[in-house]
């Protein structure tokens, strides 16, 4: 474990610990108690977990190459709903500037090591990630979509053990990611007609043949 205890910045940002500071506290103190195994786990999951998702839409991919093409479309632009995701909550950093709970509150001992001051913290972008990638699986295939949010909520929860984010940077960025997942999703599906006549092209072994 690592103990971060950092002056307060010269150039004031954001404090969020009056918010859930305590709760976050609290959480810590369960990661410094538990079980080193456990710690690893929930560590190399919250550094590693990301790439799920990207697993997720390859087999979403796979699985919709039999779907119709309402289906393909949305598996397709689920990286590019990803992405969007990330921009606007990058834009949210910028104007908060929440200051990383670790650089805030004194004597807070971490999973992780704290980021550099001015590595925001609000909202957690691993949440966001993790929540647009289930939402818009979700809207292509069920199966993979719930798979997919219990991912996203052991991710969120994740980032709070390692001491990266309080629980409010998560639960801000959750409601990001689904937020900005569903209209585009929903956007998504208009590009059926595209894939259609992309499945009668070169494309057609990489994108299927549709449902019968």
């Amino acid at each position: 474990m690592t103990s971060n205890v950092h002056p307060p910045a010269r150039l004031l940002a954001y404090d969020g610990s009056g918010i859930d500071g305590g709760l976050y506290t609290r959480i810590t103190g369960w990661a410094e108690a538990a079980p080193h195994w456990f710690d690893q786990l929930v560590t190399q999951w919250s550094a590693l977990g990301l790439g799920v998702f990207a697993v997720l839409m390859v087999w979403g991919w796979w699985r919709a190459r039999a779907a119709d093409s309402t289906v393909m479309a949305r598996v397709l632009a689920s990286p590019l709903i990803v992405v969007g995701a990330y921009l606007v909550n990058s834009v949210f950093k910028s104007l908060v500037e929440e200051n990383r709970p670790c650089q805030q509150i004194p004597g807070t001992v971490t999973l992780e090591a704290c980021p550099a001051p001015g590595d925001w913290s609000f909202p957690s972008n691993h949440t966001v990630i993790a929540f647009a990638a289930a939402v818009a699986l979700w809207y292509a295939d069920r199966r993979l979509g719930w798979i997919g949010l219990v991912a996203a909520v052991l991710m969120g929860a994740s980032r709070v053990w390692v001491g990266a984010h309080y629980p409010h940077d998560v639960a801000v960025g959750a409601l990001v990611g689904v937020l900005v997942a569903i209209p585009l999703a929903l956007l998504a599906g208009r590009a059926a007609p595209l894939v259609d006549r992309l499945r009668t092209g070169p494309l057609g072994p990489v994108l299927g043949a549709g449902a019968a």
